[in-house]
């Protein structure tokens, strides 16, 4: 860690506020195709748990669902700090481990497909429609937990990217390609987000 690192790292600490308990992060297939990127991943799932996060969520969109097995493998055998979970287009089982893994599975399908095992349950007599609100809907999504902080890397754009879940999240963008972020990024969106009053829809 380099002396500017150390500085951020200090001002993180002494900042007043809790830190994000859930990060996530939204790249693209492009982004683990460049050199180093698995590196840059692995140091990066460090920082967030070394700095109070207790869940990752990673989505990476994909053009190509060509390429999802070999992410997916690729991205299960990584060096990582805690339990990893990847879900990949189709899958329907929760993910439930401290690091969690979407790959090309966007937001529309997995709540079109929440929306599809409750009309199912609704049809089959199973539930009453009319006493349906959003806790069967998250009871039925893959990625369940809503993220504190939403940190996109290289654009201002977010992919199809958990439209339930992030409707009350942080949303953090930097300029810094995916190979090119630092420690020192992270702990800016970390202060960013430190600074901001969250209203939660309020």
């Amino acid at each position: 860690m380099g002396l500017y690192d150390r500085y951020l790292s200090v001002r993180h600490r002494l900042r007043e506020g809790e830190p994000p308990a859930h990060v996530a992060v939204v790249i693209t297939e492009r982004d683990l195709l460049e050199q180093g990127a698995y590196e840059t991943l692995e140091r990066f799932l460090g920082w967030a748990f070394e700095y109070g996060a207790d869940r990752v969520t990673l989505s990476v969109s994909v053009l190509d669902e060509a390429v999802v097995p070999t992410l997916a493998r690729e991205l299960r055998s990584m060096d990582a700090p805690r339990a990893v979970a990847v879900r990949e287009p189709g899958d329907t089982e929760r993910a439930d481990a401290p690091i969690q893994v979407s790959i090309g599975l966007g937001g529309k399908a997995e709540f079109a497909e929440a929306v599809r095992s409750l009309a199912a349950e609704v049809e089959a007599g199973r539930v009453d429609a009319d006493g349906l609100d959003e806790r069967d809907v998250e009871e039925r999504l893959v990625f369940p937990d809503e993220p504190d902080l939403v940190l996109k890397t290289g654009a201002e754009r977010l992919s199809d990217f958990m439209i339930w879940q992030s409707v009350y999240s942080e949303l953090y963008f930097t300029d810094v390609n995916w190979r090119d972020f630092r420690e020192r990024d992270y702990l800016r969106a970390l202060l960013d987000f430190k600074d901001r009053q969250r209203r939660f829809g309020r």
